[in-house]
């Protein structure tokens, strides 16, 4: 039975762990939090998973919470205007429904459901230090943490990486009591709203730990309006300050969350980080390897929603690599070539991403508008959040995407 030690228990890392227990491997996870810390804790990110990554999930009865969550059955768009109004707008549907669980329930329940299985959880934070000793012991070391001392093992690639700085300062709250949206009140969707030289809007239905809520969620561009979070204010004069920006700049969502309120005390969250694409493998002092996985390795900026369903779909990636490799060494080379499979599939999630990080092209712009009156250009747009490697083959390429738009919506 091999030995594989995960750090970081989060979306990748337990996903992961607890595949590999169904293989009947022998997985240790380190947490630097209990589940009851991890309930009580601060809300973690926003999450809108799609249906590839969902699948990973039920393939081995990890989706504990797929009754309770509203399922996402479409996404919808708003570009505004100079005026401020609604330019653009229009709703699809998914080809399969989507959800969203509040990680504070998602992460300490499958560090339960990982020690009911027969799963190893060492409860500690860790080291450089740490790791190095800790190497000898296993067969292979997953580092899944991707804040804190370990990333910083893990170089970053200039050549995937084009941006050094933060392109979005992010903002999020969760919350109760949002009314639903009036032009499709019988269905739950994410909701896209953009604002040109402002920045979006997101809004995600969600399941937290008091029950069903909305996630609106700010990315500001940095020195505009919405950068206004350095003070890191409470919960409740923050999603305030949140409601204030909604009315100014998106008065069509603000409508309908003026009476809402904040889920609970830990229930926002703001921040901001470069992108990165960082080297995979990581040399000790020793000169140990571990292998970096998910936002460790490549951590794009949330524009897209796409983070969570990178992670399931790297641990199900590294999943597959590593059940292939039999009983043979987990050396550099093997690391590398298991992280080059990940890329292939992240990399047009990376491209799609960056560029829209940056303005819309005209291109870009004319596929939003024709999809508001067609059908069959809104749903493709639409379900690209779940095969984004889809966006490269029209909506990111210009002669393509004329091609595509000549035969399904000509003017």
């Amino acid at each position: 039975m091999r030995k594989i030690l995960i750090v970081g228990a989060g979306q990748a890392g337990l996903q992961i762990g607890l595949s590999l227990l169904a293989h009947d491997y022998d997985v240790t996870i380190m947490s630097a939090r209990t589940p009851e810390e991890i309930r009580g804790g601060r809300v973690m990110s926003t999450q809108a998973m799609f249906h590839t990554a969902l699948q990973h999930e039920r393939e081995y009865e990890l989706n504990l919470w797929e009754d309770q969550a509203p399922r996402i059955e479409g996404l919808g768009v708003s570009v505004a205007d100079s005026d401020g109004r609604r330019a653009i707008d229009w709703v699809g549907e998914l080809d399969h429904y989507g959800q969203s669980v509040d990680q504070r329930i998602k992460m300490a329940g499958w560090l339960e459901l990982f020690e009911d299985r027969g799963g190893k959880v060492v409860f500690h934070g860790v080291t450089t230090s740490d790791l190095d000793s800790l190497t000898r012991h296993y067969e292979l070391v997953l580092v899944a943490a991707g804040k804190g001392e370990l990333v910083q093992l893990f170089g970053r690639d200039p050549s995937r990486s084009p941006y050094s700085t933060p392109q979005r300062v992010l903002s999020v709250s969760y919350v109760h009591g949002a009314e639903r949206r009036p032009e499709h009140p019988d269905m739950d969707a994410v909701r896209f709203n953009a604002v040109p030289g402002v920045g979006e809007l997101f809004v995600i239905p969600g399941l937290t730990l008091s029950g069903p809520c909305e996630i609106p969620f700010f990315e500001g561009i940095p020195g505009g309006p919405l950068d206004c979070w350095s003070d890191r204010p409470p919960a409740r004069e923050h999603w305030q300050r949140m409601l204030e920006l909604m009315r100014r700049y998106f008065p069509w969502e603000h409508e309908r969350f003026r009476n809402a309120e904040v889920t609970d005390s830990q229930g926002t969250l703001a921040g901001g980080y470069p992108p990165v694409v960082r080297h995979p493998v990581g040399e000790l002092p020793s000169g140990g390897l571990v292998l970096g996985m998910a936002d460790v390795v490549v951590a794009n900026d949330p524009i897209t929603g796409q983070g969570s369903n990178n992670a399931s779909k790297c641990a199900r990636s590294y999943l597959d690599s590593i059940l292939e490799h039999g009983d043979r060494p987990f050396d550099r080379e093997w690391m590398q070539r298991t992280f080059e499979r990940y890329w292939s599939v992240v990399e047009p999630v990376t491209t799609w991403t960056n560029t829209m990080l940056q303005p819309p092209s005209e291109h870009m712009m004319d596929v939003l508008r024709r999809a508001e009156r067609n059908r069959a250009v809104r749903q493709r747009f639409v379900n690209g959040f779940n095969d984004p490697a889809d966006f490269g083959d029209w909506f990111l390429d210009e002669e393509l995407g004329r091609r595509y738009l000549a035969e399904v919506a000509p003017n």
